[in-house]
């Protein structure tokens, strides 16, 4: 039977995962990565961290699974988005940190871009906001900051990339310089219409074309992993940011079919089919993962910090020792007592857009607890993720029926049920939560004819748990007038 290995390279952990070709766990390994904020609004991460903790799973992955490099049909790559790495071609070795998608640092630039007028322009070519968010005004500071990097880019000898393209010069040993189009469709560089590089907008923010990746589509024979890592080469045939992984893990395949990711952000992404959609309500337009030639659509909204506010929980207030311990605490009271928390720590996302904006704890009383703050922490996810699936209907007049979920915090049925009143549809939690390292098998199995295509995923899909709407729409629209006050003092 064959395997299919997943590298699925997160924000805050490095994860391996062997599937089967029937969609099941074999075997998971899993390592922490160490996160940096070495300023307020700054965060950072280790690349070469990130690369020995991906492939130490990777290897001990397969080792618990009792397998060896043959066994393995194809590695698929999944990875935080527009986290933005600079190295240098010669060495292999970063020139500097990666800048973190949470980063804000270039927010002074963002700015000065939007004071220009050139936001439309932008918008139009790459679907995307001019934001900290992405990755092409933080190559621009790297360029700018780090000494000699600019006249190197131009030179020849650096190279850029997101997490994916790092990883894949890593796995190849610098054989392969690539990313695939859902990542380069998060960079502010990228022309979603055209398929290419954009040279009016790289003249714009000063980069080079010599220190792009190529872009490549999400499934295919990618390159193939040095001998020396796994005991033999390894097919790579499949990329994908870990949001439109996630969507293809889903079978969200069709138009109107929609899936929120709770991690250490919120991702929902509503699937448009050939079509890009643009938003009036503050969402983004961004490639889907990619099979063949024919380009796919989403809207997709963000939420900064989503599991991030449970960790901020644990490790910033001490309310809990474990996150684990979140649902229970939440739970302990009705409702959240008046309060609500607005994890504005980074700035606030979709459909907001604020990067200058900071976190409050607002509608403390003499009464509230430990456990009402938790309460609301808790429905401060579902609270931000409701107004991303509200702005999508909004756009693109598709009726979205059911909201499909995975990522950590999924498995809070607290959570879940609460997304479910709010929004007023389904939650359809999957048997396999996993669906971000399996969006990415699945791309790396097509790549090696493990299924024949797309259809034939689709069919595996499987639901662990729905959850109905037990609130009525009145009480759920009240609810969300409370919370959007909230987010207005914030602002």
């Amino acid at each position: 039977m064959p395997h299919l290995l997943a590298l699925d390279q997160g924000t805050t952990s490095s994860r391996a995962i062997v599937f089967d070709q029937d969609s099941r766990v074999i075997a998971t390994a899993q390592r922490e990565l160490k996160q940096s904020f070495p300023q307020p609004g700054w965060v950072e991460h280790d690349p070469v961290e990130i690369w020995q903790g991906q492939l130490a799973c990777a290897q001990r992955a397969l080792a618990d699974a009792g397998l060896t490099a043959q066994d393995v049909a194809a590695i698929g790559i999944t990875n935080q988005r527009e986290t933005t790495i600079l190295w240098d071609r010669g060495t292999g070795q970063p020139v500097a940190p990666a800048i973190v998608w949470q980063d804000r640092r270039t927010a002074a630039h963002c700015a000065r871009l939007k004071e220009d007028g050139l936001e439309p322009v932008f918008r139009a070519r790459t679907g995307l906001v001019v934001d900290p968010y992405f990755s092409g005004t933080k190559l621009r500071w790297l360029l700018d900051q780090v000494p000699g990097a600019g006249a190197r880019a131009r030179n020849g000898e650096l190279a850029f990339g997101t997490v994916d393209s790092w990883l894949v010069w890593q796995l190849t040993g610098g054989a392969m310089h690539v990313t695939d189009v859902s990542n380069a469709s998060r960079t502010l560089l990228y022309d979603i219409h055209t398929g290419d590089w954009d040279d009016d907008l790289l003249a714009v923010l000063g980069i080079p074309r010599a220190v792009l990746p190529r872009v490549v589509p999400s499934s295919g024979e990618i390159g193939y992993s040095l001998a020396a890592l796994f005991g033999a080469p390894i097919l790579i045939g499949g990329i994908a940011g870990d949001q439109q992984a996630a969507l293809f893990g889903q079978a969200c395949n069709a138009p109107g079919m929609a899936k929120n990711t709770y991690g250490t952000g919120c991702f929902a992404l509503a699937h448009t089919g050939n079509k890009a959609c643009t938003s009036t309500h503050g969402l983004v337009t961004t490639r889907t993962a990619q099979l063949g030639a024919q380009a796919g659509y989403a809207l997709e909204g963000s939420v900064f910090v989503a599991g991030a506010v449970v960790q901020w929980l644990r490790d910033g207030l001490g309310i809990i020792r474990d996150a684990a311990e979140i649902e229970a605490l939440a739970t302990s009271v009705p409702d959240n007592g008046g309060v609500h928390v607005v994890p504005a720590f980074t700035g606030l996302g979709a459909p907001y857009w604020e990067p200058e904006a900071r976190g409050a704890i607002v509608g403390l009383t003499r009464g509230s607890t430990a456990a009402h703050i938790a309460r609301a922490a808790v429905e401060s996810i579902a609270y931000q993720s409701a107004e991303l699936l509200s702005a999508m209907q909004a756009d693109s007049a598709l009726a979205v029926r059911e909201l499909r979920v995975d990522g950590g915090a999924s498995r809070n049925d607290l959570l879940m049920q609460f997304q479910a009143d709010l929004l007023g549809v389904p939650v359809m939690r999957p048997v396999v939560q996993e669906t971000t390292a399996l969006g990415a098998a699945y791309l790396a199995g097509l790549a090696a004819g493990v299924w024949p295509d797309a259809d034939a995923l689709a069919g595996m899909w499987q639901r662990e748990r729905m959850f109905e709407p037990a609130i009525g729409r009145d009480q759920a629209q009240a609810l969300l007038h409370a919370w959007r006050q909230a987010v207005q003092r914030v602002l």
